[in-house]
């Protein structure tokens, strides 16, 4: 098997293959919960989490479950650790647990999740695997909150409201106010929002990952300086 590479593990998961706006899985608790960035970060979290656990049990499962049952105990394990998540949520940030409804326990039909499970962990050791479930959460985690972010601000004109449901009281202080006196905008906290911000973050991602690579294939083709071209002309024998 050959070694895996953690800086390509780490490009993948947070640009080239972004789980988020690269694979586009897991858009449907993308676009729905994503109105404030304290949502985005709650299921952003949980996400993240329940890769690492998974993709943790697979690698520790992987020489000892047949192909013929892999798939059920996969989602077995999945459906745990999303348990595992909703029933700590509801301890300690019940009310954001609430606000995020069927989409908490939806996380065990995330594509991404079982996707990492069956291509990355059942293939490789502990240590990759953990590193490849932190990281392709990290990867859409920060999607989420980017997303949050623009809508949240578009819609009501601040940031970071009510992240006490996730924090603590304490956290009631961090709400921003950019624009005061605004009118909230309704259709960016509503999921045609969520479609029209989707698609501008992916476009932009696209615009920059282009002007990269005519960078490349402009210093690929501009001539080493101090060479010369030689013409050949008669027969060589």
């Amino acid at each position: 098997m050959a070694e895996v590479s953690y800086r390509d593990l780490s490009l993948n998961g947070l640009w080239k293959n972004n789980p988020a706006i690269v694979q586009l899985l897991g858009l449907c608790p993308l676009l729905a919960v994503t109105g404030s960035v304290v949502n985005a970060i709650g299921l952003g979290l949980a996400t993240t989490l329940v890769l690492v656990a998974s993709n943790t049990s697979v690698s520790l499962i992987r020489n000892v479950v047949s192909d013929a049952v892999r798939l059920p105990v996969f989602v077995m394990i999945i459906a745990s650790a999303v348990t595992c998540i909703e029933l700590l949520m509801q301890a300690f940030a019940y009310e954001l647990y609430q606000i995020l409804g069927i989409f908490l326990p939806l996380i065990t039909t995330n594509c991404v999740i079982l996707g990492r499970a069956d291509a990355f962990a059942r293939k490789n050791a502990l240590l990759p695997s953990m590193y490849d479930g932190f990281i392709m959460g990290l990867g859409f985690l920060v999607v989420l909150i980017l997303l949050g972010g623009m809508r949240e601000l578009a819609g009501t004109g601040v940031l970071f409201a009510n992240m006490d449901l996730l924090f603590g009281p304490g956290a009631a202080s961090w709400k921003l106010v950019v624009f005061s006196d605004y009118h909230d905008f309704l259709l960016a906290i509503l999921p045609p929002g969520a479609f029209i911000f989707t698609g501008l973050i992916i476009a932009v991602k696209n615009l920059i990952d282009a002007r990269q690579k005519a960078r490349e294939d402009a210093r690929r083709e501009k001539p080493v300086k101090g060479s010369k071209r030689v013409r050949v002309t008669g027969t060589i024998s």
